[in-house]
């Protein structure tokens, strides 16, 4: 691997302007590395642009001092695009210029006033964050978009987001009731609604924002028939910009403001916002429509705009096919069951709430009542489910805001992409535009997936194309002229919800030469210089710039140039479609642990899959091709040749490589985002071929080689455990762990040993296996075998002893395999040949185990246990598909109603499980099973949700990741443990780090099940 050299260097007058920012006294981020910049080249569009830099403002002081300085005549070249959650679908916040992004630090609630109904915030805070805050006031925010749990307000505000419930609640400006921003001069400008007489006063002043009055007033009055001829009557508004509310006739007022919401930071930089809030409504029940058709669907959609829903929101058959292959379905598919002899190809949810149950109850009475008299051979209904408790309702929604990542799981190149896909026409036109709609999408000979609000006309539909098929270009130009004049014809809008970003060019068409022009002056009014997200929407009147293109710059231009071999190899990182559901802010949701902690979006699945893919790009250039030829790692460099390597630090040279390990380094490998995110993008598992790779050319540091050899150096030390305690726990040693290795606080070894008790326990082992199915004896029924790792064997023997305890009460005989390395800490750290020569002895000796005693077997940790389902066979290990190693309470749950029937208990005793965040990951049914073991055995269990604890492996041992670790735990895990229930953890690295942070030992679930079984105190 040679030295890269990043492409696009930084500017020389970015580089001045750059300096004379800091020189102003900005004190925020400032980002102009490779891969920052790369971050914010892509959002969750089809284009990929790089900008110059990234500006990260520590205040709304900072975002003034940015474009006061751009404003110098040195500058006014300088151009800049505000961002904040990157969830946009076209592009709005990409620039060539510098980027302004304000979610990283302008997040604040500043102020709730519960009395008037507002609140007050920061750009960058996220909408469902918000919502948090004002959930125990019993108020929300209620413009709900599918991205809610990422997206900003402040981007709500550019793009006018409405979603779900919006024929109730409306758009995001209908509930703006002042906003603070600022001007491209640095000036700050405030708005709230005005009468006409002080609009005028306003106007009248030499300032920029007597400007701003004054040509609003004249466009507005000028040209108020025009507006009114222009702009139809729907639910939804195009952004850019909202002539049609900012002048109110009957009102008397002017509200500049409505203007900024939807003008995507082409007017100004909005940093604060003074919001409507709601109250929570006290009572909500969710109807789920069934339909064999999913044209039958929006045919009954007006019918059930009728029944007085809050919302009604519909999917059709091909988000349901892939939402029936992901994670998410075991969450939903008691609450969306077919309907024999039909196939369930379309549903509609209704949702209904009010303010008292008899309120909610009488809609949902006149609802079903004309549901049962419908034919489903006639109408297509072929059934329906209600939801009526919260938890329910969730995962419902949960579903349907995934459906948009999950179109891009669809098999194959080509993908559902966003290029038409927020289409509005009036409701009762819906059914017959989509008809005509999918008829050109079929002479495109076209896929898609379609999902949307059919109560407001707006259906998101994605064709399915190969970006990287050249021909993607024409089909997107042709596809976007026909459906822009379909739409037209149906009196509806392209953009009625996503925004214009790079379909800005569609504006002069919709407007109208003499509109049009008008948008320009107020643009001028605003930007003269047109410096703020230029090209999108309109340019200023004098200006000769020309708007963007929808054809680009696209990033299947880029990802072309990686090897074909490449994109296999790094086929989640390839296909990551820029969702961002790894930008979650749930500190409680499992994905991603490194990147809420940091709050840097290359320490992201997303972030680090577009950086390897730009790595893999650079590398082909440079006709290097990555990728493991027939499963075949690179040769590893051992302790002499790594000694003589180029050196690793990151700020050795101006070198890509270096940045695109610093980002996957606070990886923690939970694995979740290869099952939570929609596309599953599997970083861990891409970041060991990157590391066996990146580490042939530079030098490792020595703790990786400790690591390679953990899982045998551990178990060995394990047999004498005083001795091993003595030797590496001492202050000498616990200082050369430090200096050396860079790890610290390490665990101590089992006391009594695994080796000790499992003489104690007289388990038996393979040999005596072996002797009873030799001499005819063996019964597989009455055998379970218990499969060894290294972590929970050497240093948490009492989790072996338990389980073994717990067998044997079941009246079955656990034997126990010799100890076999799985190779995880090697996989970990990129040590690929060592990984698979482990994997292929262990796969070996497991496949014949379970051949020849056809017994089952189990393992004890998930971390090291999943590794046989997962990495063996991602990696393609012989035999790795011919054994299946479980988990304790995967195993368990089959004997569920006789671990109730040997306690007898009734529930008594609460008891809080924390549940390892790989396990809970990959097997999404494990916190509901170890609550119902649990609780057949006496206890009443509480299984919250939890994300990782900080420890991860040998992560929290790192010296380099103390500070991360110990936000991680403190974050999620923290305020678990001020709890005074019982509390146990199935993860040993958990139960590691909670001893490290608590001082305070906790135990698996199985003992605290053997003690019940035993009727020992605990």
């Amino acid at each position: 691997m040679a030295s890269i050299s990043p492409e696009q260097p930084v500017v020389e007058l970015t580089q001045r302007y750059l300096a004379a920012v800091r020189k102003a006294g900005f004190i925020g981020d400032i980002d102009e590395t490779y891969s920052g910049r790369l971050i914010a080249a892509t959002d969750n569009s089809i284009y990929q642009q790089m900008p110059q830099a990234v500006l990260y403002p520590r205040s709304q002081r900072d975002v003034a001092c940015a474009l006061k300085v751009a404003h110098r005549a040195a500058f006014r070249a300088v151009r800049f695009a505000p961002r904040g959650g990157g969830t946009g679908t076209n592009g709005q916040s990409l620039t060539p210029g510098i980027v302004l992004d304000l979610s990283r630090y302008l997040t604040r609630v500043l102020e709730v006033n519960v009395k008037e109904g507002w609140v007050r915030v920061e750009a960058g805070i996220i909408k469902d964050q918000l919502n948090e805050t004002l959930r125990p006031h019993g108020y929300f925010f209620a413009p709900d978009t599918s991205t809610s749990n990422r997206c900003t307000i402040g981007g709500m505000i550019a793009t006018d987001a409405s979603g779900q419930g919006s024929l109730v609640y409306g758009k995001t400006s209908d509930h703006v009731l002042g906003l603070r921003a600022y001007l491209p001069n640095g000036d700050a400008i405030r708005t709230e609604p005005v009468s006409i007489e002080e609009a005028e006063r306003r106007a009248s002043e030499d300032s920029s924002e007597g400007r701003i009055y004054h040509q609003v007033l004249a466009t507005c009055r000028e040209q108020r028939e025009e507006i009114k001829t222009r702009f139809p009557p729907l639910n939804r508004f195009l952004t850019g910009y909202d002539l049609v509310h900012v002048y109110d006739e009957d009102q008397q007022a002017v509200d500049v403001g409505r203007l900024l919401c939807g003008a995507e930071g082409t007017l100004a930089v909005v940093t604060e916002a003074k919001l409507h809030i709601n109250r929570i409504p006290n009572h909500k029940i969710l109807v789920n429509v069934k339909y064999q058709d999913f044209q039958d669907a929006l045919r009954h959609a007006p019918a059930l705009v009728k029944a007085n829903a809050t919302s009604v929101e519909t999917i059709d058959s091909t988000v349901l096919d892939i939402a029936r292959n992901d994670v998410i379905w075991h969450e939903v598919h008691d609450l969306l069951r077919d309907v024999p002899p039909f196939r369930m190809d379309g549903i509609n949810i209704l949702e209904f709430t009010g303010e008292s149950a008899q309120e909610v109850g009488d809609k949902l009475k006149v609802l079903c009542t004309e549901l049962d008299q419908l034919d489903p051979h006639r109408s297509g209904v072929i059934g329906y489910q209600i939801c009526r408790d919260a938890a329910s309702i969730q995962k419902i929604y949960a579903m349907r805001k995934k459906a948009v990542g999950l179109l891009g799981a669809t098999k194959g190149r080509a993908k559902p992409v966003a290029f038409v896909e927020d289409t509005a026409v009036p409701p009762e036109q819906l059914a017959d535009y989509i008809m005509e709609f999918r008829a050109i999408l079929d002479r495109y000979e076209l896929r898609y997936g379609m999902f949307g609000h059919v109560d407001a006309g707006v259906l998101h539909v994605r064709p399915a194309l190969d970006m990287q098929d050249e021909a993607s270009v024409q089909t997107i130009r042709d596809v976007s002229d026909e459906v822009a004049a379909l739409t037209a014809r149906f009196g509806g809008l392209m953009w009625g919800e996503h925004g214009k970003g790079f379909r800005s060019e569609y504006g002069p068409e919709f407007f109208g030469d003499v509109l049009f022009k008008e948008l320009r002056r107020v643009k001028s009014a605003f930007d003269p210089h047109n410096q703020l997200n230029p090209g999108k929407i309109c340019t200023p009147l004098k200006s000769q710039e020309s708007l963007v293109s929808i054809e680009g710059p696209l990033r299947g231009s880029s990802d072309r140039q990686v090897p074909e071999a490449s994109q296999s190899q790094f086929k989640g990182a390839m296909e990551c479609n820029g969702n961002g559901l790894c930008f979650n802010f749930d500190v409680n949701a499992t994905m991603c642990p490194s990147f809420r902690a940091t709050g840097d979006r290359r320490q992201s699945p997303k972030g680090r899959a577009t950086l390897l893919r730009e790595w893999l790009r650079l590398q082909g250039l440079q006709g290097n091709t990555v990728a493991l030829i027939n499963g075949d790692a690179p040769k590893e460099p051992g302790l002499v040749r790594n000694a003589f390597l180029a050196s690793s630090t990151a700020t050795a040279t101006n070198d890509f490589n270096h940045e695109v390990r610093e980002a996957l380094d606070s990886c923690l490998a939970c694995k979740a985002c290869s099952s939570q995110c929609p596309v599953k993008v599997d970083i861990p598992s891409q970041r060991s071929v990157f590391y066996s790779y990146y580490h042939q050319t530079y030098r490792r540091p020595l703790k990786d080689f400790l690591v390679r050899k953990a899982e045998s150096v551990m178990v060995r030390w394990s047999r004498f455990p005083r001795l091993a305690n003595l030797f590496f726990q001492n202050p000498l040693a616990r200082s050369l762990q430090r200096l050396v290795f860079a790890y610290q606080d390490t665990p101590r070894f089992s006391l009594p040993s695994w080796r000790t008790q499992q003489q104690l326990l007289q388990v038996m082992t393979l040999k005596d296996a072996e002797a009873r199915l030799a001499q005819g004896e063996w019964q597989p029924e009455h055998y379970v075998f218990i499969v060894q790792d290294a972590f929970t064997t050497a240093f948490d023997a009492n989790v072996l002893a338990g389980f073994v305890k717990v067998v044997r009460a079941l009246g079955l005989e656990p034997v126990v395999l010799p100890f076999y390395e799985s190779g995880k800490a090697a996989h970990v750290k990129g040590f690929l040949q060592t990984f698979s020569q482990h994997a292929e002895r262990a796969s070996t000796f497991l496949a014949e185990i379970s051949e020849r005693f056809q017994a089952p077997l189990v393992g004890m940790d998930a971390a090291t246990t999943l590794v046989y389902r997962d990495e063996y066979r991602a990696l393609k290990i012989t035999r790795a598909h011919d054994f299946e190693v479980q988990l304790m309470h995967e195993w368990l749950k089959s004997y569920s109603d006789k671990l109730h029937a040997l306690t007898g208990s009734t529930a008594r005793d609460e008891v809080q499980v924390l549940v390892h965040c790989t396990e809970q990951s990959n097997l999404v049914a494990s916190r509901d099973e170890w609550g119902e073991l649990l609780a057949q055995v006496g206890f009443k269990p509480n299984v919250p949700a939890v994300g990782c604890c900080g420890m991860a492996g040998t992560f929290g041992h790192e010296k380099a990741y103390q500070s991360l670790s110990k936000k991680l735990w403190e974050m999620s895990w923290a305020p678990k443990l001020a709890s005074e229930k019982i509390t146990v953890a199935t993860g040993f690295s958990c139960r590691c780090q909670s001893k490290r942070m608590t001082k305070n030992t906790l135990q698996h679930p199985i003992e605290l099940i053997a003690k019940r079984l035993s009727r020992d105190a605990y």
